[in-house]
């Protein structure tokens, strides 16, 4: 696989719903939002994190959420509400990998096995956002409208909290 593609799963997630994106190349060192914002100098503000949220049921329930990196996941109240169960919590690393083929750094709400796509509203305000790409080297860009065109994806108000 070239360094400068996103993961396989994701360009065919990407090119299926018909979405209109550029590519961003990175280090794999430099993939954690934190870190790459300060690099490459991309604003938190426009830049999101996916997270993969599950639900502590039988069989376990599955959640994408898209949020910005300004804010943090309500997963103990919106997600679980969102579910429809008592208990959430945040995918490990390890059943992150597992469910979607996606290391952490690099998970995107494309390409993902079918399941709900919970949208952040404040991403709605972006002119653009950055997302994961699938793996560790590339990031995605595009209008938030775009992410509309995913399946089961949803815009929540409220699905994340301003950082203290």
């Amino acid at each position: 696989m070239s360094t400068n593609e996103p993961h396989p799963t994701v360009s065919a997630g990407l090119k299926s719903h018909g979405i209109e994106y550029r590519v961003f190349e990175c280090e794999d060192h430099l993939a954690d939002t934190t870190i790459f914002c300060e690099h490459y100098n991309f604003a938190p503000e426009t830049t999101a994190n996916t997270i993969i949220a599950v639900g502590k049921s039988t069989p376990p329930k599955f959640a994408c959420c898209v949020i910005l990196a300004t804010t943090k996941l309500d997963v103990n109240k919106k997600i679980s509400h969102l579910l429809g169960i008592k208990r959430c919590s945040f995918a490990s690393a390890e059943q992150t990998l597992e469910f979607t083929g996606m290391q952490i750094g690099g998970v995107t709400p494309f390409g993902l096995p079918d399941l709900p796509i919970y949208l952040d509203s404040r991403i709605m305000d972006c002119d653009e956002v950055l997302l994961g790409g699938g793996n560790r080297t590339t990031k995605v860009i595009l209008k938030p409208a775009e992410l509309l065109k995913l399946p089961k994806s949803e815009v929540i108000s409220g699905l994340a909290l301003t950082r203290d």
